[in-house]
C-alpha cells in the first residue's frame, strides 16, 4: 500500500487533468507517481518537462518506446 495518496483527478488543475486523461487512455489508469507529484503542481510540471524533453530527443519512435516500457514493466513485475 502506498504511503502517500495521489491527488484525485477532480482536485487537479486543468493542465494536470489533461496529463491524467492521456495516462488513462494509454495505461487505463493514472500512474501513481504522477498522482503523488500532482500534489505539488510546480514539481509535477518540472517532472513532466524533463520527461517530455527526453521524449523529444529520443532515438526511438514514441510508439516503440511506449511498448518497450510496458514490456520491461511486465518483466519486473510492475503493474499499474
Amino acid at each position: 500500500m502506498p504511503r502517500l495518496k495521489g491527488l484525485p483527478k477532480d482536485a487537479a488543475q486543468a493542465d494536470i487533468q489533461r496529463v491524467y486523461e492521456r495516462q488513462e487512455a494509454n495505461y487505463g489508469a493514472v500512474l501513481h507517481n504522477h498522482a503523488v507529484l500532482a500534489r505539488t503542481p510546480a514539481i509535477f510540471r518540472g517532472f513532466r518537462a524533463m520527461w517530455d524533453g527526453l521524449g523529444e530527443s529520443a532515438l526511438l519512435p514514441p510508439r516503440l518506446s511506449h511498448l518497450i516500457n510496458i514490456r520491461v514493466a511486465s518483466l519486473i513485475g510492475c503493474g499499474l
